[in-house]
């Protein structure tokens, strides 16, 4: 995936403001940042679900024009690439019951028997950590972490290249949050995908990612391999944000333990 010149605005607001990104196969890059700074807009610009202002996004060597494409264009970038949101239940039909969340994203895109879509769910919830008594059950009736592994189940569904995280720990716990980054760890292992992960957390961009980019004020203040922007971050702002990581004695580990 590349973005080149990515610019944003809403009115006379700039939200993001040329910013340019380089995504190699099975590589995990970090958009670090305050509220505000620009990165949530990004992601969604990736995605498709905000259209640039200025700028291009290429995903799989093709460029995303903007404006309306067909349906099935629409099915090829969404197999190019998906998004896990923060909030997993606001983004899971509260009347569905999850293996039908998985199956309807597997029926949009693969030419699959019932049976077949059923069989595929279960090998997909078992994938993230859950079982087949979980297909069974409304978004309501599991936990905030289990919500979470429906929706990475549920974007993993159609086999996408890239997979965009935004902010897709901050609601849980500590715990929870390293159950999860494993998870992510284990699925970029196993399936080489790619991972865009969105966070203001530099302790938590430690653990999942190789290469990080900073932004504050819709720009990029600083990027660079993401142990070395953490050791020794070249701009003020980083080091602020490296300061208020709020755990006494935080050193930077490669794994949640």
């Amino acid at each position: 995936m590349e973005a080149t010149g990515l610019r944003k605005e809403f009115g006379a607001a700039v939200a993001v403001d040329d910013v340019s990104l380089t995504l190699e196969r099975g590589q995990s890059l970090a958009v670090v940042g305050e509220s505000g700074s620009g990165k949530t807009t990004l992601a969604r610009m990736l995605v498709g679900l905000e259209t640039p202002s200025g700028g291009t996004v290429r995903v799989c060597g093709r460029e995303r024009k903007t404006g309306r494409v067909s349906s099935a264009e629409r099915r090829r970038r969404a197999r190019e690439m998906q998004i896990v949101f923060q909030d997993p239940y606001s983004s899971l039909d509260k009347l569905q019951r999850i293996g039908a969340v998985i199956e309807n994203s597997l029926d949009l895109h693969f030419p699959l028997t019932p049976a077949e879509r059923r069989t595929r769910a279960g090998e997909l919830l078992e994938a993230v950590g859950l079982s087949g008594r979980h297909a069974g059950m409304l978004p309501r009736q599991l936990s905030g972490g289990q919500r979470q592994r429906v929706a990475i189940a549920r974007a993993l569904a159609v086999e996408p290249e890239v997979l965009v995280l935004d902010e897709a720990v901050a609601a849980l716990d500590m715990s929870i949050q390293a159950q999860i980054l494993n998870l992510l760890a284990d699925i970029r292992e196993r399936r080489g995908i790619s991972y865009v992960f969105i966070s203001h957390d530099l302790a938590v961009v430690h653990q999942i990612s190789e290469v990080a980019v900073v932004m504050a004020g819709g720009k990029v203040v600083e990027r660079g391999e993401t142990g070395e922007v953490l050791r020794a971050p070249k701009e003020a702002y980083t080091r602020a944000l490296r300061g208020a990581v709020p755990r006494a004695g935080w050193r930077p580990s490669r794994r949640a333990t």
